[in-house]
């Protein structure tokens, strides 16, 4: 068994007991302030990670303190016990780490389906069964070394890939690609930590454990900012009673090419008025709200939608299904916060709700939210 001098272990496990215990109080405080509001435990689920980083800490203080005095074969035990706590932490640090993937809002499509089942802490619970059981038979019987040593190793390898992955997405998805790339970063300094459990060299172990974590709970949180950042950048607030909404449509003086646009002023997550480009059909489908709100009393505008039971020879509705409406706000979207950059819950919804009200008294009416004293043809 191969450890670090004692009084280097001392002070790195102090070191990383005040940082990650500092972290994880830092952690819960965003979640006590935003994330308890919002129903949201990513937070709580990261900032318990992170305590196991504080704890390992504390128990490498206390091994390096304790075996400054003792005798080789004192050292011996105590450096298996180590050992042993040290994959046990560490094992736990990845299980909540991934019980904290499905909280998050941007998850790639593709992972959607597994980390959103209902079976997902079944899924990463089995893993961490398994290689918890082993560790700890290990420690009792005072052989960890070997393939059973380093379960914590492989189970956090798969913990890093799922992690990096949704990282990314995160980022990418709220127009951060410099933190996107950082977080590749930090995953290759993390294998590189990860790698030298495998080998003599301690200090160098140490190193880059503390490399890795710091890093990590910097992402954390710029995570949690991220988050912050995108519900202010969400707030669009339904009835808000300064929206005004400007129909464009001209010939662009560069460009000569023809343009359809939305202006929409008042929005509260921007300062100045927000244009989008639309496509011929949203557009036609604009103008006519825009057109019907204009002409019509203020307790008229509304418009019909075709059941959806209609069949072709009926008479001509205004709008033919639902989904014209959502691929309009779906249009809207894509051009004021960026097409991918978006999420249903903090930006489609509450988007449609500003612009569009349906009628509580009729079936299938819809007309723009706004007033028509805020709208305009240009």
């Amino acid at each position: 068994m191969h450890t670090a001098a004692p009084q280097l272990l001392e002070l790195f496990g102090y070191w990383q007991f005040a940082v990650c215990l500092f972290a994880g109080l830092g952690l819960l405080g965003i979640w006590w302030h935003i994330g308890r509001r919002q129903d949201d435990f990513g937070q709580v689920w990261l900032a318990l990670s992170v305590f196991c980083w504080s704890v390992s800490g504390l128990l490498e203080a206390y091994y390096g303190y304790q075996s400054s005095s003792a005798d080789l074969g004192t050292q011996g035990d105590m450096a298996i016990g180590l050992s042993a706590g040290r994959s046990i932490l560490s094992l736990f640090n990845s299980l909540f780490i991934l019980l904290a993937l499905p909280w998050f809002r941007n998850l790639p499509t593709w992972l959607q389906p597994l980390v959103k089942n209902r079976f997902w802490p079944l899924i990463i619970g089995l893993p961490f069964l398994f290689s918890l059981l082993p560790t700890v038979s290990g420690l009792f019987s005072g052989r960890t070394s070997g393939f059973i040593g380093e379960l914590d190793v492989y189970y956090a390898l798969l913990t890093l890939a799922f992690l990096t992955v949704v990282l990314w997405t995160s980022f990418n998805k709220r127009r951060l690609p410099i933190l996107a790339w950082l977080s590749v970063i930090c995953t290759l300094v993390t294998i590189l930590a990860q790698a030298y459990k495998f080998t003599d060299d301690v200090t160098s172990l140490l190193l880059f454990s503390a490399i890795f974590k710091t890093n990590l709970i910097m992402l954390f949180f710029a995570l949690a900012l991220s988050w912050v950042k995108e519900l202010s950048e969400a707030a669009v607030l339904p009835g808000e009673q300064k929206l005004s909404l400007a129909l464009l449509k001209g010939v662009d003086a560069t460009t000569h090419k023809n343009y359809r646009r939305i202006r929409l002023s008042g929005l509260t997550s921007f300062k100045a008025p927000v244009e989008a480009n639309l496509s011929p059909a949203a557009y036609e489908l604009l103008h006519t709200f825009v057109e019907r709100r204009l002409r019509e009393d203020p307790a008229g505008g509304w418009l019909e939608i075709k059941p959806k039971q209609g069949s072709r020879g009926e008479r001509q509705y205004d709008i033919n299904d639902h989904n014209q409406i959502k691929r309009l706000v779906t249009n809207i979207a894509d051009g004021i916060y960026g097409k991918g950059h978006w999420t249903k819950e903090l930006h489609f919804d509450p988007l449609r709700s500003a612009l569009f009200e349906s009628s509580a008294s009729q079936d299938r009416r819809i007309r723009l939210a706004i007033p028509g004293e805020r709208v305009s043809l240009k």
